[in-house]
C-alpha cells in the first residue's frame, strides 16, 4: 500500500480543475437571477468580482507553493493559526464543497432528465457514485475526465462568444439597452448586492490547492494555472452576460433558468438541427460534470490531510491500492448522497458560499502570519505582490461581502464554525500538540514559538525537489564526518576544528575554512541536532561538516544569531555551506537532511554507530546509495581497469567518491578504477536495486524494460 500521493498532475490538470471548478450556476444558472438584481449591470458585476477574488487567489498561491501538501486550506491555516482553525479549515471547507459538489450534480441530473426518463435526483446519486469510483482508480485518471470536460466547455463556450459578440452592435453593446431595460435596477446597493451574489461564481478557483501535493513543479504550474483559470472565467463570464443582456429582453433573462440555451436558440438559428443549442445543452452538462467531480477530487483531501494529523480518525489517512485515499473518497461520496436524498442542495450550497468567504479571509490572515513568523524554511516558490496590502484587502472585500448575504448565510456560517470547534474541543485535541506559524510571531514579541513547524517545513521542501535528490546523495559521500568523543569545545575550539576538517578534506578547504569563521546560527532539525547554513558566492558545490559529540565531549557552543534558545541538548552540529546560486540549493538540501534526521529510528542507530563510516552511511538515505569494496562488486569487477567515465552503469547511477589507500579520491572521468578501492554509487532507488542484486546492469535494464513493456499491454 502507497505511503504518500502520486505527484502526476501538470499545468494543464491545475487548469481544468480551477476552470472546471467555476464553471456551472455561475453562468448556466445565475445571470438571470444576478440581472434580477442590478439589470443590465451585471456584466460589470462579474468583472469586478473576477477582480476581488485576486486576493485570495494570490494568496492561495502562495501557501501552495509553500507547503504544496493534501488539504490545502485545511493545512495553511492549521501551520499558520494551529490545529483548531486547522479543523475548522477542513471540515468548514470539506461541508461547503460536499454541498456545492452535490448541488452541481443536481444540475447535471436536471439537464440529463431532458432526454431520459428518470428523476434528476437519481441521475445525481448515479453520477456522484460513477464520479467517486474514478476518483479511486487514480488523480490522473480522474483529471484525464477533467481535461476532456473543460476543453469541450470551453470551446462551445468560446464558440458562442465569438458569434454572439458578432450578433451585438459594436461598442454600444455596453451601453444601456433602453428605457425598458435598466442598467443599475436597484442602485449602488443592488450592484454591490450582486457582486456578492457572483462572486462565489469564482470560488471554485483555489479548490486545486487541496491536491497541491499532487501536483508537478507546483511552484509554477500553481500559480500559473489559476491565473490562465481565472483569466479564463472572467472574460467568459463578463462577455457572455453581456451577450445575454443584448439578444435576451431583460423581462425574459430574469425569468431564464437556462439563459445560454435560450440566448443560443435566439442568434443560432441557423444551425441545421437546433444543433447550436444542443451544444450548449452540451456545454452545461460538461460545466456541472466538471464541477462535481473536481469537487469530489479536492474534497476528498480534506479528511486524508486532517486524518494524517490525527485531527479526525486515522484510518481515513489510507491509501489504496491506487495511491488515491480510498475511504476518503467514499466518506465523501456517501456524504453527497445523503445531501442529495435529504437537504434543499441549492439553498444549502448557497448558505455553504458564506463560509467559503470566512476561509478566503482566513487565507490572506495566514500570508501575514507566516511572513511575519519569519520561519527561514518557510520559502515559497511563488510569493503574493503588494504584501501585506493586498492581504489586507482580501480580508477587508470577505467580510463586505459576508455581510451583503443576509441573516441566513451568516448564522449556517456561525453554526458551521460552532460545529467545527465542538469536534476540535471534543475530540481532536485530545491528539494533538502541534502549534502554528503564529507562535513563532509570539516569540519575537518575547513569548514561545513551535519548532516543530520549521523541521516540518524543512521535510516538506524535500517534497517540492524531487528531481534534485541525488545531489544530496553526493553531498552525503562527500561529507566531512568528525565523531568527538572527548574534549571541551567553545566557540573559538570549535572554529579550529571546523577548519582543519575543511582544509584536509574538501578542495576548496581554505575557502570553506575562511566561510566557518563567520558567526554561525543554528536551527534544530532533530533531537539533539542542530543544523547551521552558510552561503557563499565564492563556492562552486555545496558541502557538509558533521560532527557528533560522544558523552565524554563538554559542548558549550553560544548560538550567536540566538535562533535557539540553547544547544545543552545537542549531540550532533551539521554545518552545511552552499554556493548560492541555484537560488534555494541551501533550503533544499536542508530539507533531504531534515527528511533522514526525523526517520525512525534515527537517534539509536545515529548514537550507536561505531566509526566515521558508519555514520556517513545513516545519513545516506539506503535506497539511493551503493557502498563498499570494488572486489565484492561483480558489476565492477568486470570493469577493472576502466576509467570511470568508461564504466558501464546502470542509466542514473554514478560513481560519488573513491577511498583508496586511506585518501579519497574525487572520481573524475580519467582516473582509473582497480581491485582494492572502495567506492561509493549513487542513483535512483530501481538502478541501485539492480546493483544490490549483483545483476549484469545491461541485462536487467533490458529485463526491466521488457517488463514495463509487458506491462503497459495488459
Amino acid at each position: 500500500m502507497a505511503d504518500s500521493l502520486k505527484k502526476n498532475l501538470t499545468l494543464f490538470d491545475v487548469y481544468a480543475m480551477s476552470t472546471g471548478a467555476m464553471f456551472s450556476s455561475g453562468l448556466f444558472l445565475l445571470p438571470g437571477l444576478a440581472a434580477g438584481l442590478t439589470g443590465d449591470s451585471v456584466y460589470l458585476a462579474y468583472l469586478l468580482a473576477g477582480l476581488l477574488i485576486l486576493p485570495a487567489m494570490y494568496s492561495m498561491a502562495e501557501l501552495s507553493t509553500a507547503m504544496p501538501k493534501a488539504g490545502g486550506t485545511y493545512y495553511f491555516l492549521d501551520r499558520a493559526m494551529g490545529p483548531l482553525m486547522g479543523t475548522i479549515g477542513g471540515l468548514g471547507s470539506w461541508v461547503a464543497v460536499v454541498f456545492k459538489s452535490a448541488f452541481a450534480l443536481v444540475g447535471m441530473g436536471a439537464y440529463l432528465s431532458l432526454y431520459l426518463d428518470m428523476s434528476f435526483t437519481l441521475l445525481a446519486i448515479i453520477l456522484t457514485v460513477a464520479f467517486g469510483v474514478l476518483n479511486i482508480v487514480g488523480a490522473k485518471e480522474t483529471t484525464l475526465l477533467q481535461r476532456a470536460l473543460v476543453a469541450s466547455l470551453v470551446v462551445i463556450l468560446t464558440a458562442f462568444i465569438i458569434l454572439g459578440i458578432s450578433e451585438v452592435d459594436g461598442g454600444s453593446a455596453f451601453a444601456p439597452n433602453g428605457a425598458d431595460q435598466e442598467f443599475f435596477r436597484s442602485g449602488l446597493v443592488g450592484f454591490v448586492s450582486t457582486i456578492g451574489l457572483v462572486f462565489v461564481s469564482y470560488a471554485g478557483l483555489t479548490k486545486v490547492a487541496s491536491v497541491a501535493e499532487e501536483i508537478e513543479n507546483p511552484d509554477r504550474n500553481i500559480p500559473l494555472g489559476m491565473t490562465l483559470s481565472l483569466a479564463t472565467a472572467t472574460i467568459i463570464y463578463t462577455l457572455g452576460t453581456l451577450i445575454l443582456i443584448n439578444v435576451l429582453d431583460q423581462a425574459e433573462l430574469e425569468e431564464s433558468l437556462t439563459p445560454v440555451a435560450d440566448a443560443g436558440g435566439v442568434f443560432l438559428d441557423w444551425v441545421p438541427g437546433d444543433l447550436g443549442v444542443v451544444l450548449i445543452v452540451v456545454a452545461a452538462i460538461a460545466a456541472f460534470a466538471s464541477t462535481g467531480n473536481a469537487g469530489i477530487l479536492s474534497a476528498s483531501r480534506y479528511p486524508y490531510a486532517m486524518a494524517k494529523d490525527k485531527l479526525i480518525p486515522s484510518g481515513l489517512a489510507e491509501l489504496g491500492r491506487f495511491g488515491t485515499p480510498t475511504k476518503s473518497v467514499i466518506m465523501t461520496v456517501v456524504s453527497m448522497v445523503v445531501v442529495l436524498l435529504v437537504f434543499d442542495v441549492e439553498a444549502v450550497a448557497k448558505l455553504a458560499s458564506a463560509f467559503q468567504l470566512v476561509l478566503f479571509a482566513l487565507i490572506c490572515i495566514a500570508v501575514i502570519v507566516m511572513r511575519e513568523s519569519r520561519i527561514d524554511s518557510y520559502k515559497p516558490g511563488f510569493k503574493a505582490p503588494f504584501y501585506p496590502w493586498l492581504q489586507i484587502a482580501g480580508i477587508i472585500i470577505a467580510l463586505w461581502l459576508i455581510s451583503e448575504m443576509g441573516f441566513l448565510a451568516i448564522a449556517f456560517t456561525g453554526a458551521l464554525l460552532l460545529g467545527c470547534i465542538a469536534w476540535y474541543r471534543g475530540y481532536a485535541s485530545k491528539y494533538v500538540v502541534r502549534r502554528g506559524a503564529i507562535f513563532h510571531v509570539h516569540q519575537r514579541l518575547g513569548e514561545q514559538k513551535y519548532e516543530g513547524l520549521e523541521r516540518e517545513l524543512m521535510t516538506i521542501i524535500h517534497d517540492r525537489t524531487e528531481d534534485e535528490n541525488l545531489t544530496y546523495e553526493a553531498l552525503i559521500a562527500r561529507s566531512a564526518v568528525v565523531d568527538v568523543q572527548a574534549g571541551s569545545y567553545d566557540n573559538a575550539e570549535l572554529s579550529v576544528l571546523l577548519r582543519e576538517t575543511a582544509r584536509e578534506r574538501f578542495t576548496a578547504g581554505d575557502e570553506i575554512a575562511s566561510i566557518l569563521v563567520e558567526p554561525l546560527a543554528f536551527r534544530p532539525i532533530g533531537d539533539g541536532v542542530y543544523l547551521s547554513i552558510t552561503i557563499s558566492s565564492e563556492l562552486e558545490q555545496p558541502e557538509l561538516v558533521v560532527c557528533r559529540f560522544g558523552p565524554n565531549a563538554d559542548l558549550s557552543v553560544v548560538d550567536i544569531d540566538v535562533v535557539v534558545d540553547d544547544l545543552e541538548d545537542a549531540h550532533t552540529l551539521l554545518f552545511l555551506v552552499s554556493p548560492n546560486q541555484p537560488v534555494g540549493l541551501d533550503l533544499r538540501l536542508a530539507g533531504h537532511i531534515a527528511e533522514v534526521v526525523q526517520s525512525d529510528h534515527f537517534t539509536a542507530r545515529w548514537l550507536h554507530a561505531t566509526d566515521d563510516k558508519a555514520l556517513n552511511a545513516i545519513l545516506m538515505r539506503d535506497d539511493h546509495f551503493y557502498h563498499g569494496p570494488v572486489e565484492t562488486m561483480p558489476f565492477l569487477v568486470e570493469q577493472l581497469g576502466r576509467t570511470v567515465g568508461e564504466l558501464d552503469l546502470p542509466k542514473s547511477c554514478i560513481v560519488a567518491l573513491i577511498e583508496r589507500d586511506g585518501e579519497l579520491v574525487i572520481p573524475t572521468p580519467d582516473v582509473m578504477l582497480l581491485a582494492f578501492d572502495g567506492v561509493a554509487i549513487i542513483g535512483e532507488p530501481e538502478d541501485i536495486a539492480l546493483l544490490n542484486e549483483g545483476m549484469d546492469p545491461f541485462e536487467a535494464e533490458r529485463a526491466r524494460i521488457a517488463a514495463a513493456e509487458a506491462e503497459s499491454n495488459l
